[in-house]
């Protein structure tokens, strides 16, 4: 084994033992809390060492903060357009995305529960916040929304209403309805932001993904 390759393997272990504890801490702070989670049931989880465990996060409150402000890596958005439309489905996708994704919903849980470790902190909201913004650039560029909309305002709104509606509805169905609640909140929110074509043309439900084509199968090989 080349020099090189001895050093790049340890790395590799690390950035992968760093990977599979932010993936057990997720799993355990969204099943129980702040308060209810403990270092031992994520070194469990990520069936890792103490030394490994804090080699890479120093206590409890440092590894909810990863998460917390780790909450959308991993996601894959929607293929589509920038803009309005683009934007819709986003909030759908991440509203489907918080009925069974543990990262997801973890960081959006511990957001909440950030003042239990010491935290106010809104960088994880302002995220989306720009996340939601770039769209609606995309959106007054193609004339899609009307003349007084400040999109800075606007991305602001989203996400303090998106915040609401997921709050409200995991206290009343656990996020099984939240998709209808969030295309609900588009439908009385698009007439005060969106021209009367662009809300014409809009859609509240995402398209199926497309299935993954078959591989082609291999050509024989030739005898020679």
């Amino acid at each position: 084994m080349s020099d090189r390759k001895r050093q790049r393997a340890p790395q590799l272990r690390a950035v992968q033992t760093r990977a599979a504890i932010l993936r057990a801490a997720a799993e355990v702070f969204d099943e129980f809390g702040f308060s209810g989670a403990s270092i031992s049931k994520i070194m469990k989880r990520a069936d890792v060492t103490q030394g490994g465990m804090y080699f890479h996060f120093g206590s409890k409150e440092e590894l909810a903060y990863a998460v917390m402000v780790g909450q959308g890596d991993g996601l894959e958005f929607p293929e589509g357009e920038d803009g309005l439309q683009h934007l819709v489905d986003i909030t759908l996708y991440l509203a489907e995305q918080l009925q069974h994704n543990p990262v997801l919903r973890a960081g959006v849980r511990l957001a909440v529960e950030q003042g239990e470790f010491g935290l106010r902190d809104d960088v994880a909201y302002q995220a989306w916040v720009l996340e939601f913004r770039q769209q609606l650039r995309f959106a007054r560029a193609k004339g899609e929304l009307q003349p007084d909309v400040d999109d800075h305002e606007l991305a602001w709104v989203l996400v303090s209403s998106f915040t609401g509606a997921q709050l409200f509805s995991q206290a009343s169905t656990g996020r099984a309805d939240l998709p209808q609640r969030i295309a609900s909140l588009w439908r009385y929110l698009l007439p005060a932001v969106a021209t009367e074509d662009t809300r014409a043309s809009l859609r509240m439900t995402l398209e199926p993904a497309e299935p993954a084509r078959p591989a082609e199968p291999a050509e024989p090989e030739q005898l020679v």
